[in-house]
């Protein structure tokens, strides 16, 4: 222990910092992220013209819009995992199967980016679960009133029961 233990004042920042560090931990983050960020290259890539010198290549597709809803549901689901947790399996399993559906509608989901991210962001927020609060995890179990064991600790028949005489294992009699 140092001399000053004085609890140090945090700054803005670091206040900042924790109250970020404990939404995020009370949501699924990650998987939220990964979702949103699949809606960016699947809602791009199909719109996308490239230029190779004089030469203008449009990517479109007759399916360009499908690819826009794709994109756009899955943003959608990205913040849908953030802010609502509880519909989180729903979300995950729409963002796996939009997912799926952008490998046929939006050239191989946005050549596999998006699919990929898509793919493991649903299986992030599928797969998360709200974690015990730390005051009840360190909280000692209670001991059960009533023992469920067959054999008694010994207390009882130290002190003699008389009622029990004719019984070997400790059971009742059904006389």
């Amino acid at each position: 222990m140092s001399v000053d233990t004085r609890p140090q004042q945090i700054s803005p920042v670091g206040r900042a910092r924790r109250s970020f560090r404990e939404w995020r931990w009370q949501r699924p983050f990650w998987g939220g992220l990964w979702t949103l960020l699949a809606g960016f290259p699947i809602m791009y890539i199909p719109y996308q013209t490239m230029t190779l010198g004089d030469l203008h290549i449009r990517m479109a597709t007759t399916a360009g819009a499908g690819s826009l809803i794709i994109g756009v549901l899955l943003v959608v689901l990205g913040l849908t995992l953030w802010f609502q947790q509880q519909s989180r399996i729903f979300a995950g399993v729409a963002a796996i199967l939009l997912a799926l559906v952008s490998l046929v509608v939006s050239n191989f989901g946005a050549f596999l980016v998006g699919f990929l991210l898509a793919l493991i962001g649903g299986a992030l927020g599928v797969s998360w679960a709200p974690g015990r609060p730390a005051a009840a995890a360190a909280r000692p179990q209670p001991e059960p009133a009533v023992s469920l064991s067959k054999h008694d600790d010994g207390a009882a028949g130290a002190a003699g029961d008389a009622g029990d005489a004719g019984a070997t294992d400790g059971g009742h009699r059904a006389d």
